[in-house]
């Protein structure tokens, strides 16, 4: 890999991680398309470190959310009511959403895996993608707010998460679908979309890094891949604000599209 594939795959990972079109599906299509023959040991750690790098931007964007939820859970163990504040329901329910996409990693771990080598499975679920995300703009009255959401709304956006394990079902797509389905207004759904990633991103990171310390030549390739965890972080930061912005005024039936139209080009170019 190059600095400027580094750069130009950061800024790809940074942009599709938050908009619902699903990152780790542009990261296999897009290098499989423009015939870049990247190791898989090489693109495995980039992976990794682009993956820790959108996680910086989540956490940086929703700093202050994450300030008040903590707080509060924390004021709620002290005085032993968990659920005394709405910040604090509003924490206990996303570590519950983020439960079944951690157990259902690991017991999917090496059919995930398998499915990241394969263009052609990837291009199949961004038209499963697009699906979703139509599905979601005629399900549900879209009116509840983030603070009425409860503990089975989390519960049932946790499983759509599952969904985001394999490449080319959006994660940010597969979970506020699974909000709008709960009644959630789009900016809503969108909000306890990305708040819920933190957990399952955070240990997928750690679990990732474990492997990714045990390889030979990390400290070589590094500097190539530095710029792209850069390009990663910034583009992702801006892109959530981007969508939240977005989704006031406008449905999601334009990222169904997108992902339509990339589903065709990919398979056309499989057949060809």
């Amino acid at each position: 890999m190059t600095v400027l594939q580094s750069i130009f795959l950061g800024i790809i990972q940074g942009i599709t991680e938050f908009l619902p079109i699903s990152s780790s599906g542009h990261l296999v299509i897009i290098p499989y398309i423009l015939g870049w023959e990247i190791p898989a040991a090489e693109a495995f750690i980039f992976d990794v470190l682009v993956q820790v790098a959108t996680l910086i931007a989540v956490l940086a964007f929703f700093w202050k959310d994450y300030y008040v939820i903590l707080r509060g859970m924390a004021r709620g163990i002290r005085r032993r009511h968990l659920f005394e504040s709405q910040p604090a329901r509003l924490g206990w329910y996303l570590l519950l959403a983020s439960v079944p996409a951690g157990v259902a990693g690991l017991l999917l771990k090496n059919t995930i895996e398998r499915a990241f080598n394969s263009p052609l499975v990837t291009s199949i679920a961004l038209f499963a993608t697009a699906i979703l995300l139509v599905i979601a703009e005629r399900v549900g009255n879209r009116q509840k707010i983030l603070e009425k959401i409860n503990w089975v709304d989390a519960l049932i956006i946790g499983f759509f998460q599952i969904l985001a394990l394999f490449p080319g079902l959006s994660r940010s797509g597969s979970t506020i679908a699974g909000g709008m389905t709960r009644d959630l207004e789009r900016p809503a759904a969108a909000r306890f979309a990305f708040l819920m990633a933190t957990p399952i991103m955070l240990a997928a990171g750690l679990e990732a890094s474990r492997d990714l310390l045990a390889i030979d030549n990390i400290s070589a390739v590094l500097p190539v891949y530095i710029p792209g965890f850069i390009a990663a972080a910034v583009v992702g930061y801006l892109a959530i604000g981007w969508l939240l912005s977005f989704l006031t005024k406008y449905s999601l039936n334009y990222f169904a599209a997108y992902c339509a139209i990339v589903g065709v080009i990919t398979l056309l170019i499989i057949v060809i």
